[in-house]
């Protein structure tokens, strides 16, 4: 059976006939309600998709931790597989599936580091067990045991033992700017409702309202 958004997030709808000028007030006024629903344990959810080096595509979910004008931010170790695709092809698309609300955003833009100061204050907020484990994991390489996973993170324990963890150089933020921003919203039967944004050179957006 098709969901719809809960009455209690009426306020946050949109209305697609006379949609905002700019795609973030709408973007906003859902990823509030997405983080007031109580069924949504992880709002900050979104699938990245990018392009290997090879040309072939690869998705998976990330936590996005920052998101302004400039577009949105998430973490990672930078050698890993999105990071080295997005070293190649410096694009991507995010999408945002908030399935109790019935509401997807997809947005895709260019993609740039984010600060090292954004990256540094990041990683000091991060737990202390979860800046061992990003300094010990290779990730995305093969690792050969659990076991083996385990030991690395206890050399590196040992290594930092009473004194504070550096953040490795190749961990950091990316951006993904917002050049092209689309709302989604279920309703019953597949007769969805769904509106793009397209950022223009000078910066506005010109919007446009799709078929489902």
């Amino acid at each position: 059976m098709m969901k719809h958004p809960p009455m209690e997030h009426a306020a946050s709808a949109i209305d697609f006939e006379h949609p905002p000028a700019d795609p973030m007030t709408a973007f906003r006024r859902w990823f509030d309600a997405a983080h007031e629903a109580t069924t949504l344990p992880n709002p900050n959810a979104m699938s990245i998709a990018t392009v290997d080096p090879d040309g072939r595509p690869s998705v998976r979910v990330v936590l996005c931790r920052g998101i302004d004008d400039r577009g949105l931010v998430f973490y990672t170790n930078r050698q890993s597989r999105k990071g080295e695709a997005l070293r190649a092809h410096p694009r991507a698309c995010a999408n945002f599936h908030w399935d109790p609300l019935d509401r997807q955003v997809r947005i895709e833009g260019s993609v740039t580091h984010a600060t090292e100061a954004e990256s540094d204050a990041y990683w000091e907020s991060r737990p202390r067990e979860n800046r061992v484990n990003a300094c010990a994991s290779q990730q995305s390489r093969p690792v050969a045991t659990r076991a083996a996973l385990e030991e690395a993170v206890r050399e590196f324990e040992a290594r930092f033992e009473g004194k504070p963890i550096p953040r490795p150089p190749h961990w950091g933020g990316f951006r993904i700017a917002l050049e092209r921003i689309e709302f989604w919203q279920g309703h019953r039967h597949r007769l969805h409702d769904r509106m793009a944004y397209l950022r223009t050179g000078d910066g506005t957006w010109t919007c446009t309202r799709l078929s489902p």
